[in-house]
């Protein structure tokens, strides 16, 4: 979001470069320049929006781009805008005070790619759709596009290429769908982002989805847009699964589940062991809710 992207520009202007994703091949390039320049997109009340970024870097560290309100879609409106920037990831916050345009408010990602017209070109090559064409903003361009399953995220673009520090951990986009539409989700995305299956369990274990009497299917893949969690299920789940978007990879949970719980944020899912990992579910102040896990020693 053009504004948005300005803030985040202006805020880590000062961290060392890094080189963005190598050209597979020029007829099949990489857009992607690396996972420390994705951010989710969450949408809070204005009276929830300072209490949300207060409580997501007191559990994670890091920093804060300065706060503002601007229009931020290429149609009118206002928003309270702010970069949460920690090591395991960013969050880009809105707190709309008008309504909000259509279809902003569904996207879940922003992702910063090297040329924003040939990535679209791909991307719709690859199956995606634009629900909003490509804008111009003040430092580059932005379009909103959706895949197959309704997953909808955001490509960008800035004029000058930032130069963003490295994340301490990558974190996990994680997209719930059903078996409808989740091979073609995962063909299409493999075709864009060049994204390798790191893992296919077709058989993964209920409870790590709040059903422990049965099963699902999990699939994780690797780009260099970051990781990416397909879980594949029959679309019956119980609060809150379905409602996280991202899950945040932290190397100490009960030392940062301690953090949050002194910053107000609520523990939905108490801590348990899957794939190889310890994870919970907890809601930030404002109603964000995100996965949080650490690998099992």
């Amino acid at each position: 979001m053009k504004v948005l992207r300005l803030l985040i520009a202006a805020a880590l202007l000062a961290t060392p470069a890094i080189a963005p994703a190598q050209t597979t091949s020029s007829s099949n390039p990489d857009f992607a320049v690396g996972p420390q320049y994705d951010s989710t997109h969450v949408y809070v009340a204005p009276a929830d929006f300072d209490r949300l970024m207060a409580s997501f870097i007191a559990t994670f560290g890091g920093t804060t781009s300065k706060q503002g309100v601007f229009q931020v879609t290429p149609t009118t409106s206002q928003t309270i805008s702010q970069v949460a920037m920690t090591p395991v990831g960013l969050v880009s916050v809105f707190g709309f005070t008008t309504p909000i345009p259509y279809p902003f408010g569904a996207e879940r990602t922003g992702y910063l790619v090297t040329d924003i017209d040939a990535a679209v070109a791909a991307a719709r090559k690859a199956g995606a759709v634009r629900l909003v064409e490509t804008f111009p903003d003040p430092i580059g361009r932005d379009v909103v596009l959706q895949w197959p399953g309704g997953v909808t995220m955001q490509f960008y673009w800035h004029t000058v290429k930032p130069n963003y520090a490295p994340l301490a951990t990558i974190p996990e986009n994680r997209i719930y769908l059903t078996a409808d539409a989740a091979d073609l989700f995962v063909t299409h995305w493999q075709a864009f982002a060049h994204a390798v299956i790191v893992s296919d369990d077709a058989a993964a274990p209920g409870s790590e989805i709040g059903r422990p009497e049965g099963h699902y299917r999990r699939i994780s893949l690797r780009s260099g847009f970051g990781d990416l969690t397909v879980l594949v299920t029959d679309g019956a789940l119980p609060w809150p699964f379905g409602r996280d978007m991202t899950g945040y990879a932290v190397a100490d949970l009960p030392a940062t589940l301690a953090k949050a719980t002194r910053a107000g944020v609520e523990t939905l899912v108490p801590p348990h062991r899957e794939a190889g990992r310890v994870s919970t579910m907890v809601r930030f102040p404002g109603g964000y809710i995100a996965e949080i896990h650490s690998t099992d020693h």
